[in-house]
């Protein structure tokens, strides 16, 4: 008897010291983050761990993430993270009955890891981005050591067995006497006041976005001096299911590395150009961009993690300064015309590197810094104040978004952050056409059953559209009229269907003449490719 009551007081002090390891814990991310809020949001313990991890990551494992849980990647990271430290946090509270200063020192490394992530982030401001995660493991560290001085009796409150070896109850482990009301007292005063730290820092961090948001509210986008033409009436199929032709920003796609949406002050906002072949650097602002004659286009934008009938393709109305004339502003030429940069690397306030073959912002295609979309100023998820935006290119080689650097190089001397993760150096965007209704696995109905999509081939423009019904032969679309050539269009073909399952796939021919390949590819290194097929059971 005596054995099972000494087995359920070990086993209620082990749980009791792992709940000291996770309010440890919770304490140090609660006054990491306040420290953040006061030093800079992006120096939290979470987003540089977070950061650090997504910089390490390779890039098949990036894929995965991205291709499994599309823009809830990032959640899915930090909710791992948040995990890993409380799996981790509970096991240096059960460490800590039997030796209390090691536990607690446990805590501290966490800290060191933090800070060490820190410094290491493209981004980092210096010494001041560690404070947020030592500042954190100190508080942790002092938590975790006080509560289990009060379970162990260690605190002078109450007495504890020595140890077998003689030792001192906060080295030998649990004894039979703890200051039960001091540990409850400490406890539930650290989750409220950790709890208290966090909402503050929240509170601040909102408050630290406030000069942003405003400076984006006061944004008057002025008329283009080069306007869209107007969308034809027919390029947009009425047709239930079909991607709309026009993506609104809410449902337009991000994939990106930040864990933390930059919020850029417009008004502090400053842009370089510079680097190789630039006899004439620039600084502009925000207002300079503004008060230059702008253009306003209809361009499809691509995520080179798309898959084959992925969603991660967009497109809107983008205003912007046309980025070939501040190109040429600066001396800038093209390598055809003997310029020594082949090269441009965008640079983002957040510290990703982008690279642009210089020949293709200088061929006559519409790429620009844009400052709009779709009517308003760019949202912060897309980018404000200024991202770069380049047709029949994918995005992780022409799309930076926050854009603070421009500078000209050449690929041989500098590769860019996905580069450096063996992505290509080149990456024109891939003919595609995808099924957007039916869906997967959907039952249709007798008589006609209109399959529509969207196809897209940027600056070649799309010239056919076939589908076929299992092995059958391949039968021409309708299209949608073509907008631009830097637009997606819109499809659809009547099937008459017949019982049963059936398979559907669809091809598209770009504006060249090439056929899009049935051979199938991955995302890793320029993009994906195949037919796009769906099943689909006919009553």
């Amino acid at each position: 008897m005596q054995d099972v009551r000494i087995y359920r007081r070990t086993v209620k002090r082990g749980a009791l010291a792992a709940a000291s390891g996770l309010l440890a814990g919770y304490t140090a991310l609660a006054v990491g983050e306040l420290a953040a809020s006061l030093v800079r949001p992006q120096a939290g313990p979470v987003t540089v761990v977070g950061g650090a991890a997504i910089d390490r990551t390779p890039a098949w494992l990036k894929d995965y993430a991205i291709r499994t849980f599309g823009q809830n990647d990032k959640l899915v990271l930090q909710l791992g993270i948040l995990a890993t430290i409380g799996l981790l946090a509970a096991l240096l509270g059960l460490f800590a009955l039997r030796r209390r200063r090691t536990g607690s020192v446990g805590i501290l490394l966490f800290g060191l890891v933090g800070a060490g992530a820190a410094l290491t982030r493209p981004d980092s401001a210096g010494v001041g981005d560690v404070l947020p995660s030592l500042l954190g493991a100190v508080a942790g560290a002092l938590v975790l050591y006080v509560l289990i001085g009060k379970l162990n009796g260690a605190d002078g409150t109450a007495s504890a067995d020595p140890g077998a070896d003689g030792r001192a109850a906060e080295d030998a482990g649990p004894g039979t006497g703890w200051n039960r009301r001091g540990f409850l007292i400490t406890a539930g005063i650290t989750a409220l006041a950790s709890t208290g730290a966090g909402a503050l820092g929240r509170a601040l961090t909102g408050r630290s976005g406030q000069g942003a948001s405003a400076s984006r509210a006061a944004v008057r986008l002025p008329a283009p001096a080069s306007a869209a033409a107007a969308t034809p009436a027919r390029a947009a199929l009425r047709i239930p299911g079909i991607s709309a032709f026009t993506t609104p920003n809410k449902d337009f796609y991000r994939v990106d590395t930040a864990l933390v949406v930059p919020k850029v002050d417009a008004d502090t906002w400053r842009l370089r150009i510079h680097g190789k072949g630039v006899p004439r650097p620039r600084t502009y602002t925000f207002q300079d961009l503004l008060d230059r004659p702008l253009i306003e286009r209809n361009i499809t934008l691509t995520c080179v993690s798309n898959e084959v009938g992925g969603p991660y393709v967009g497109n809107a109305r983008w205003l912007g300064v046309p980025l070939a004339d501040l190109l040429r502003e600066a001396g800038v030429k093209a390598p055809s015309k003997g310029g020594p940069a082949d090269q441009l690397v965008a640079r983002s306030v957040d510290g990703m590197t982008l690279g642009t073959p210089v020949e293709d912002l200088l061929d006559g295609r519409d790429a620009m810094l844009a400052v709009g979309m779709n009517g308003e100023p760019l949202p912060f998820d897309h980018g404000f104040p200024v991202r770069m935006v380049v047709p029949g290119l994918y995005g992780y080689v022409s799309a930076c978004k926050w854009l603070q650097d421009i500078e000209l190089t050449t690929f041989d001397s500098y590769d860019p952050y996905w580069v450096k993760r063996k992505w290509a150096r080149k990456a024109p965007i891939k003919t595609q056409a995808r099924i957007d209704t039916p869906k997967p696995f959907a039952q249709a109905g007798a008589g006609t059953v209109m399959v529509a999509g969207v196809a897209w081939a940027q600056h070649r423009g799309i010239e056919r559209v076939e589908v076929r019904v299992d092995d059958g032969p391949w039968q021409e679309a309708q299209l949608a009229e073509q907008d631009t050539t830097d637009t997606w269009r819109q499809w659809s073909y009547p099937w008459k269907t017949t019982p049963g399952g059936h398979n559907l796939t669809v091809r598209a021919t770009d504006g060249t003449g090439q056929v899009q390949t049935e051979q199938r590819a991955r995302t890793i290194p320029d993009g994906a490719s195949g037919w796009h097929s769906v099943f689909v059971t006919a009553t």
